[in-house]
């Protein structure tokens, strides 16, 4: 393994250590229940790693993005579940880069500490997907508020956030310039929304991952909720797809340093015909392949993070970690199941539950397609072929 900073290596102690708090049996029993995991949530934020990427001068931790994925690296490798609570992650780069200094004044402190939580983003819709530039929520500005009409799809943690960061169009598409123009940022209060214009409806999945679905009618929100300009939004969130991606990847590393330790325990320890299955090379091989494979992924992932620190844009690295880290996550995950046979299937070991939660990453929240897409188009050239 390479050699970490202090800090790294700091980070990761006491990540495993507040982890240690939340063994299978809690997050089998919230599996089993589809209940959000508050309690873990709420662990994170009282230690401060929640508000990692927010500036120390609002309360926050002020970590680089590289620190910040090592957190939710471990998350995933000590056997948790960070998709409860990555979104506030990834979601405040958006308002950090172009929120107004009364927004993130407002807003920031409270996030940090946890009084308020922001971890619904509301941008996907059943009819546009990943095609973002064609959603069809609307936000018309009417005096002081605007008014949105629509409805968002795969918002996950909605129930369970204080706030929504929304891309809505603000310009109709036959009035702009730029296909890129006309959709712009909202941070929306879900408090005031329930009931007065939004409706929130669960979505029952593979994983428990607080997916729902979110319809707009009418619903009225102060002027001063935009943010940064009118017509930018989706300039805005490019950004934060990036961060997005990276600490996704972050993820699916973890998953995967989890799935290759059960594995190699199992393998270790199980005997079959008098000898351990580890012994046998049809057995160590896959395990030995996928830990090379997660080790490669990772020094991409921790590449890109560098990128995006230093400032640059990590369009090309970004996703490039994402699409390997989040194969070589499920290849760790069919391994672990091929390697414990049947036992891979019993709920008492974690890896049917581990390995469910693995799957989404090589669809979401970029598929494997449109990264392979973006980079022939972007990267290497090739004409575009969508």
């Amino acid at each position: 393994m390479p050699t970490e900073t202090d800090q790294l290596a700091e980070i990761r102690r006491a990540v495993r250590a507040l982890c240690d708090d939340f063994p299978g049996e809690y997050w089998r029993a919230k599996d089993s229940a589809r209940d959000y995991p508050g309690e873990f949530v709420d662990a994170l934020t009282k230690a401060g790693f929640l508000a990692a990427l927010i500036p120390a001068e609002y309360g926050g931790s002020g970590l680089s993005l590289d620190e910040a994925a090592v957190i939710m690296e471990e998350i995933q490798a000590s056997g948790c579940n960070g998709g409860a609570a990555h979104a506030q992650m990834y979601i405040m780069n958006t308002l950090l880069r172009y929120g107004s200094d009364t927004q993130k004044s407002e807003y920031l402190p409270k996030i940090a500490s946890g009084d308020l939580r922001l971890q619904a983003f509301g941008v996907s819709e059943p009819t546009s997907g990943t095609d973002t530039l064609s959603l069809k929520t609307r936000a018309v500005r009417d005096g002081d508020e605007y008014v949105i009409s629509g409805q968002k799809i795969w918002t996950s943690r909605a129930e369970h956030s204080d706030l929504m960061l929304l891309l809505a169009r603000t310009t109709p598409r036959d009035q702009i310039e730029k296909k890129t123009d006309g959709l712009s940022m909202f941070l929306v209060d879900m408090q005031k929304a329930a009931g007065n214009g939004m409706e929130i409806k669960p979505i029952r999945t593979m994983m428990n991952h607080s997916s729902c679905e979110v319809f707009f009618d009418d619903l009225r929100i102060p002027a001063s909720a935009l943010v940064g300009e009118e017509g930018k939004g989706f300039r805005y969130i490019l950004s934060g797809m990036n961060a997005e991606r990276i600490l996704i990847a972050a993820e699916c590393i973890g998953d995967a340093k989890w799935f290759i330790d059960q594995a190699t325990r199992y393998a270790s320890d199980r005997n079959v015909f008098a000898r351990p299955i580890g012994q046998n090379q049809g057995v160590q091989f896959p395990i030995a392949r996928c830990y090379a494979q997660m080790r490669a992924a990772e020094l991409m992932v921790h590449h890109a993070a560098k990128v995006f620190d230093e400032g640059g844009n990590p369009g090309e690295e970004a996703n490039m970690a994402k699409l390997l880290a989040s194969e070589a996550s499920w290849a760790a995950a069919d391994m672990c199941v091929q390697t414990f046979g049947g036992f891979g299937f019993a709920e008492e070991y974690d890896v049917e539950r581990k390995f469910r939660e693995a799957r989404l990453y090589t669809v979401a929240p970029i598929s494997t397609n449109l990264i392979l897409s973006y980079l022939a188009e972007h990267v290497l050239g090739l004409p575009r072929s969508y």
